[in-house]
């Protein structure tokens, strides 16, 4: 596995300072986030799942804790929109330039607004997908919102 990922080299690029751990990947799980968070012995809370969702038609991302469901209305709400729904899994390959179940928010191929769970920022570190399956970046959680230049909001159910 090629820990160099347009996320390592944007975040890189960024001047952040991060570390790259590795898991085994089981696509058959029935979360991601959490399988994730099992296979590196973190709390759930810490590692984060990367979302792409449609809010009247527009994308954007959605970082939140591995545990949480995002509130379609909150997210709506929160980026002033009407409507919210998840991104279809092909669509969102296509935008990001990532295959789902490695989606980062970091090294898109396409800028696009991006919110994170308030919550997401209580911790010192938190863990967020590398870019590939089974790659994970961990880092503190002011350098994911500030790189991102994201939106923090209440955005759990």
């Amino acid at each position: 596995m090629s820990k160099a990922t347009p996320a390592t080299r944007a975040l890189t690029a960024a001047g952040v300072a991060f570390t790259v751990h590795t898991y085994d990947y089981d696509p058959d799980a029935e979360s991601i986030g959490l399988q994730a968070a099992s296979a590196l012995g973190e709390d759930p809370a810490r590692v984060l799942k990367t979302l792409m969702a449609l809010v009247d038609g527009k994308p954007v991302c959605v970082i939140v804790p591995s545990d949480q469901e995002v509130s379609m209305k909150k997210l709506a709400a929160v980026v002033s929109g009407k409507s919210a729904q998840m991104m279809k899994p092909p669509e969102a390959e296509r935008l990001t330039g990532y295959k789902v179940g490695g989606i980062s928010p970091f090294g898109q191929r396409k800028p696009v607004r991006t919110v994170i769970e308030q919550s997401a920022l209580a911790d010192d570190y938190v863990y967020v997908n590398g870019g590939q399956r089974g790659l994970q970046v961990r880092l503190s959680p002011g350098d994911v919102r500030d790189v991102l230049k994201a939106i923090v909001a209440e955005l759990v159910a």
